[in-house]
């Protein structure tokens, strides 16, 4: 028998693995051909599911819709029954008789004084707010349910006589079952249904049928004639490919057409016939070939990195965050670039976990998906701690030590802006690392090894029982809270009742439409509705907060606007009672009485640049206990932890004003703080960038005669009896102007010494003074 060499033997293996590579290769073919197959059937049937799901949540609204109006329509026919003249006791026992399904009938008086001066603790904040509103409301009003112990039940206010004056108020309180059987009846094909009330500021979700664990969407259907509304969760396809079924369908041709055509050649291609081993090499051929060398083969550099296929705006990079327009200048592919730029980032600094939360705002949970899915991309686990204030994102990333987060947030923009405030390794980027986080996308020069996990945290009950097992007021005070709609309606509340505060609700219902008032409390005409409900109830004093919680505007009961600056007066006697001569950062924007005022409370302070990461790089360098800003921003390092947070200053200032020794009411505590004649912040509109360069003008042709000049952030000027600035703003493209003296004379003397200015650098400007 003749012997196989190696050399033969490595020839017919070569030959074989020839052979197998086109079964291979083929068999791949067909099964990616099958994986995209079933890909377009997914893609196909999603706008179908999600069509099915939404006739299901068409259906639970009319089914709600007819169970109310028959209840409904039971009440006010009880109530017509009854004589407006009886007594109360009377009337609930005629009402009792009429509707023997009611659990609780309660009558007020037409003026409802006694559920205005109510303690709302034991009263019941629901019941009581809904009472308040029955008297604004337009038309009928409406149903909804309030939490009693572990059931719940549903309310109707109804006025007994004439509407429009009524001569008293009836609260009726039904079981919820009925209700809660209809929705629970309804067959939901895919996906899930919850059922939330809008204006339940404590318990907004109430039920969900369906078993999908899918992201719901922004809104609701709202049941007529009631608070609630059905909200759906189309169920979540996995789908890898483009949502796009023609292209998904020819990938699945390409495939298993690609894969039966190479199967078939190798079906057909003749068996490989071995070539006959060369015959060793004797000496003369050896010497007679010596000259024929072998070409080296040249090392060819790695080839460059593909350039991003995105166009990202770099407009929307700021000084100390990332902000643009939804669906013009921000996208969800730009949020998920931006996760992995900030990964990147990140696995280069050693770390490996990030929170990430967003607002109220309707783009959010599309933007906060988007971004996670990047960090991911970029090997970062995510702890996603859902819809919170900004705040807690940053109370989140010390509770789980992670030292990064991420606040997808449009703060106090418009409803069509969101952005990103990024926390790394401790550290709020900004201006240069911000911009680094654009370079970084533009060369894709970014992480993708997709190693990231994610999981879901609820932190808020954390972080409540922190503040509130640390703050809290010595005597009770009655406050109004007003959030705008925005996202600290679901959290404020509880802080400020947890400290020992009785709250009156204003706006708490989390609308990423804002449909109230914008939620901006550096603006006086958002404040006028929270003056108003000040004096209407009584209250001691009222707090706003902005659309993410980090800024806190406070009002008197006498209708006066505390300005910031004034506030953080306040805030700096307490921390230099406990730290004495401790720094206390202010912003540009603030009074020169605050210089002072810290000097005399035994502290050093130090006026800097505005924004919020700027302030808190400078806390950094110097060791700061207390920082502020005319915008509402306040950072508390003593007994917090450095951020600015709206919500934890609201508290530290209600637990001054209620520890006052001699018991003062909140407007005799804020005389103590010296003001002169100032002005809100003003404002200038101009195009993108515009603002920047007229600056840049302003602060190289200005002359202000002896004035003391600080052009750190801006121009100011500061003469002995006030002051003037003007700053480009860093969010928005905008001038901001503030002024601030003694008297009104001075005042206008120092407008009038900007306005000269001003104009010599453009006639054409609208000043608003």
């Amino acid at each position: 028998m003749a012997k196989t060499t190696v050399s033969e033997r490595a020839r017919n293996f070569g030959a074989e693995s020839r052979g197998l590579l086109p079964l291979a290769a083929g068999t791949l073919l067909i099964l990616l051909g099958l994986l995209c197959a079933w890909q377009t059937w997914l893609i196909a049937d999603e706008d179908g599911a999600k069509q099915r799901l939404h006739g299901a949540q068409d259906e639970a609204v009319r089914s709600l819709q007819g169970e109310i109006a028959i209840e409904r329509g039971k009440i006010v026919e009880a109530v017509a029954g009854v004589d407006p003249a009886a007594d109360r006791d009377t009337l609930i026992a005629q009402l009792h008789r009429a509707l023997p399904q009611a659990s609780r009938i309660e009558v007020y008086s037409g003026s409802l004084d006694e559920v205005v001066h109510a303690d709302y603790r034991q009263f019941g904040y629901a019941k009581a707010a809904q009472l308040l509103a029955a008297q604004t409301a337009e038309g009928q009003t409406l149903m909804q349910t309030v939490a009693d112990g572990a059931a719940r039940q549903l309310t109707l206010v109804v006025p007994l006589g004439v509407p429009a004056k009524p001569q008293a108020w009836v609260w009726l309180a039904f079981p919820f079952t009925a209700l809660q059987q209809r929705f629970e009846s309804i067959r939901v094909p895919n996906g899930r249904l919850e059922l939330h009330q809008e204006d339940d500021r404590n318990d907004r979700f109430l039920l969900e049928s369906g078993s999908d664990h899918s992201q719901r969407e922004a809104t609701g259907k709202p049941v007529p004639g009631s608070a609630f509304s059905v909200v759906a969760a189309p169920p979540e396809a996995f789908i890898v490919l483009p949502r796009s079924a023609w292209l998904a369908g020819l990938l699945a041709l390409l495939g298993i057409g690609g894969g039966g055509y190479l199967l078939w050649r190798r079906n057909r291609q003749p068996a490989e016939v071995a070539t006959p081993e060369p015959e060793e090499p004797i000496l003369s051929n050896v010497f007679e070939n010596k000259s024929e060398t072998v070409a080296p083969v040249s090392a060819r550099p790695a080839p460059a990195p593909a350039p991003v296929a995105v166009a990202v705006d770099p407009t929307i990079f700021r000084a100390y965050d990332v902000r643009g327009i939804v669906g013009k200048t921000l996208t969800v592919e730009v949020a998920r670039l931006l996760g992995q730029s900030i990964g990147t980032v990140m696995r280069e600094k050693g770390l490996r976990e990030i929170v990430v939360g967003r607002d109220g705002r309707l783009s959010g949970p599309e933007l906060a998906g988007a971004l996670s899915d990047g960090l991911r991309a970029a090997g970062i686990d995510v702890i996603d701690v859902g819809a919170v204030p900004t705040p807690v994102v940053y109370y989140a990333a010390y509770r789980f030590n992670t030292g990064s987060g991420v606040a997808v947030t449009g703060s106090h923009n418009p409803p069509d802006y969101n952005g990103f405030k990024i926390v790394v390794g401790g550290e709020t980027l900004s201006e240069g690392a911000i911009q680094d986080l654009y370079r970084r996308i533009a060369e894709n020069r970014l992480e993708s090894d997709g190693q990231g996990s994610v999981r879901h945290v609820d932190v808020v009950p954390d972080y409540i029982e922190r503040i509130t097992s640390d703050v809290q007021a010595e005597r009770r005070l009655k406050i109004v809270v007003d959030c705008g709609n925005g996202i600290p309606g679901a959290v404020a509340p509880q802080v400020l009742e947890g400290i020992g505060c009785d709250v009156i609700p204003l706006y708490c219902e989390v609308d990423g439409t804002f449909p109230n008032h914008h939620p901006d409390p550096s603006d006086p005409h958002n404040l006028e509705d929270l003056i108003m409900a000040v004096k209407q109830t009584g209250a001691d004093l009222g707090v706003a907060f902005d659309g993410d919680g980090d800024r806190l505007g406070v009002v008197t009961r006498e209708g006066e606007i505390v300005f910031p600056d004034r506030t953080l007066m306040l805030f700096a006697r307490d921390v230099l009672s406990r730290q004495p001569g401790a720094t206390i950062i202010y912003d540009v924007k603030c009074t020169g009485h605050l210089r002072g005022q810290i000097l005399d409370a035994g502290g050093s302070p130090l006026m800097w640049r505005t924004g919020h990461s700027l302030i808190k790089a400078k806390m950094r360098e110097t060791q700061a206990e207390l920082a502020g800003e005319m915008s509402g921003h306040f950072f508390f390092k003593e007994r917090w932890y450095g951020f600015d947070d709206g919500i934890y200053a609201g508290a530290r200032l209600l637990e001054i004003l209620a520890g006052d020794l001699e018991e003062r009411t909140p407007e005799q505590i804020f005389a103590t703080c010296p003001k002169g004649v100032s002005t809100p912040e003003l404002k200038i509109e101009m195009t993108e960038g515009e603002h920047y360069r007229f600056i840049e003008k302003f602060r190289q042709s200005a002359t202000f005669g002896d004035a003391t000049l600080t052009t750190i952030d801006g121009v100011r000027a500061d003469w002995p009896d006030g002051w003037g600035l003007v700053r480009p703003s860093n969010t928005t493209p905008i001038l901001v102007l503030r002024f601030d003296a003694d008297n009104a004379v001075a005042l206008k003397r120092i407008q009038d010494v900007f306005r000269e200015q001003l104009f010599a650098v453009d006639k054409t400007l609208k000043l608003p003074f």
